[in-house]
C-alpha cells in the first residue's frame, strides 16, 4: 500500500511539472536603456548661409579726360582716404587755368575802368555838366563789366577744379584692387574705370530668410520673446570656410522693407568687425542668428525619436512595465544632439533611449544601467 501511494504521488508531480511551453505573458523582459526628459534653459539660434559684402565700395573713374601719367599705388594694397592714386597729364589743364586767370585779370581791369567811368558820369550829372543818358550808359557798362568779372571768376574756378581732378585720390579707406589701365593710355571722363576700393573694417554679412522666418520673428517680437532685428542689434555668430566653430561675432543692422515676390525671401544683414582683414567681400559663411530669448524646454536624446511614416514617436515604459508608443511634437535639434519636445510627452516619463531591437507595443521591458546591458543593447543605444 505504501508503494502504491508513493507511485501515485510521483505521477501527480510529473503531471504538475510537465515540459509544456510557458505562456507568452511569462516571456523574459527585454533589457532597455531609459532616461527621464531633461528640463533645460534653451537659447535658440537660427541658421542661415550668406556672403560677406563691403560696407563701402568705390569704383574710380576720372573726372577729366586726358593721358594717364602716373600710378601711385601697388595693386591690392591698403589705402587711406585722400591718398593720391593716379595723376593725369596736367599740362593742358595748367594752360587752361593760366588762360582763365589772364582773362580774369583783363576783365577785372575793365570792371575797374567801368567803375571809374560811372563815378565821373555821376559827378557830371550832379554838376549838371553831363546828361542822364551818359550816366545810364556808364551804369550799364559798369553792370556788364561786373557780370563779365563774375563769369571770368567762374572760369578760373572751373579750371582750378579740372586741374585738381588730374589727381585721382582715394574717396574711402580700404583695400584697392587691380588697376584697370596703365600709364600712357588715354582715359575718358566718367567712363574709364581705373580701379576699385572696398572698405575692410567693418564688413557686412548679407543673407536671405524665408517669408515664414520673417513672420515667426514678427510673432516673437509681439509676444515679447525676441526683439525685432529692425529695432535691436540681435547678435549673430558666423563660421567661415575651414573653421570648426562660429568664431566671427557681430550684430544685425538691417532688414529689408519688402519680400522678393519671385523668391519669397527677404534680405537681412549683419555687421562684424574685421580688424585683422581676414574677411573679404564675396566670402561664403554660415551664420547663426539669435532666434529667441531663453526659455525652459523639455529635451531628450535625439536618438530616442522614432518615425512612423509622417509621424514621430518615442518608446516609453508604461505603468504596467511594458513598452508603449508616445507620439510627440518635435522642436529644434540642439548642438549636443538633444531634441526639444514641444508636446506629447510627460515630464516624468521613462523614455527608452537604447535597446530598440525586437521592441513592439506591449513588450515587457526592464531598464538596465549601461554597464548591465548586453553588447547588442549598448550598440543600439548609440544609433
Amino acid at each position: 500500500m505504501y508503494r502504491s501511494l508513493l507511485l501515485t504521488l510521483l505521477l501527480l508531480a510529473a503531471a504538475c511539472g510537465g515540459g509544456g511551453e510557458p505562456a507568452s505573458g511569462q516571456a523574459d523582459a527585454l533589457p532597455v536603456r531609459t532616461q527621464k526628459p531633461e528640463a533645460r534653459e534653451v537659447v535658440l539660434w537660427d541658421e542661415y548661409i550668406g556672403r560677406f559684402e563691403a560696407v563701402e565700395r568705390a569704383e574710380l573713374r576720372p573726372r577729366v579726360s586726358g593721358y594717364l601719367e602716373e600710378v601711385h599705388f601697388e595693386d591690392g594694397a591698403m589705402v587711406e582716404e585722400g591718398q593720391l592714386l593716379f595723376t593725369i597729364d596736367q599740362r593742358p589743364f595748367q594752360a587752361t587755368l593760366d588762360q582763365a586767370r589772364s582773362s580774369f585779370e583783363q576783365v577785372r581791369t575793365n570792371q575797374r575802368l567801368a567803375d571809374a567811368e560811372l563815378s565821373r558820369a555821376k559827378q557830371l550829372l550832379d554838376a549838371r555838366a553831363g546828361s542822364q543818358e551818359e550816366y545810364d550808359r556808364a551804369l550799364q557798362a559798369r553792370d556788364a563789366a561786373r557780370a563779365s568779372l563774375a563769369g571770368a571768376e567762374a572760369e578760373v574756378r572751373r579750371a582750378q577744379l579740372d586741374m585738381g581732378f588730374t589727381e585721382v585720390k582715394a574717396p574711402i579707406s580700404g583695400r584697392i584692387g587691380q588697376r584697370r589701365i596703365d600709364r600712357g593710355n588715354l582715359i575718358t571722363a566718367g567712363e574709364t574705370v581705373l580701379t576699385t576700393i572696398v572698405a575692410v573694417d567693418p564688413i557686412h554679412f548679407t543673407f536671405t530668410g524665408t517669408e515664414g522666418d520673417y513672420l515667426n520673428y514678427v510673432r516673437l517680437a509681439r509676444q515679447g520673446n525676441r526683439p525685432s532685428s529692425r529695432d535691436a542689434p540681435n547678435p549673430v555668430q558666423i563660421k567661415i570656410e575651414g573653421a570648426e566653430s562660429y568664431d566671427v561675432r557681430g550684430e544685425m543692422d538691417f532688414v529689408d522693407n519688402e519680400i522678393d515676390a519671385s523668391t519669397g525671401t527677404i534680405v537681412g544683414r549683419a555687421i562684424v568687425r574685421n580688424e585683422e582683414s581676414i574677411l573679404t567681400p564675396g566670402m561664403f559663411g554660415e551664420m547663426r542668428l539669435y532666434g529667441r530669448d531663453p526659455f525652459e524646454a523639455m529635451v531628450i536624446p535625439d536618438r530616442a525619436v522614432q518615425f512612423d511614416q509622417d509621424k514621430q514617436f518615442v518608446w516609453v515604459i508604461g505603468e504596467d512595465g511594458n513598452s508603449a508608443m508616445r507620439f510627440v511634437e518635435l522642436g529644434r535639434l540642439l548642438g549636443d544632439n538633444m531634441r526639444i519636445i514641444d508636446g506629447g510627452l510627460e515630464a516624468d516619463a521613462d523614455v527608452i533611449v537604447g535597446g530598440f531591437t525586437n521592441l513592439r507595443p506591449g513588450t515587457p521591458v526592464v531598464s538596465k544601467a549601461p554597464e548591465e546591458q548586453p553588447a547588442s543593447v549598448a550598440q543600439a543605444s548609440e544609433q
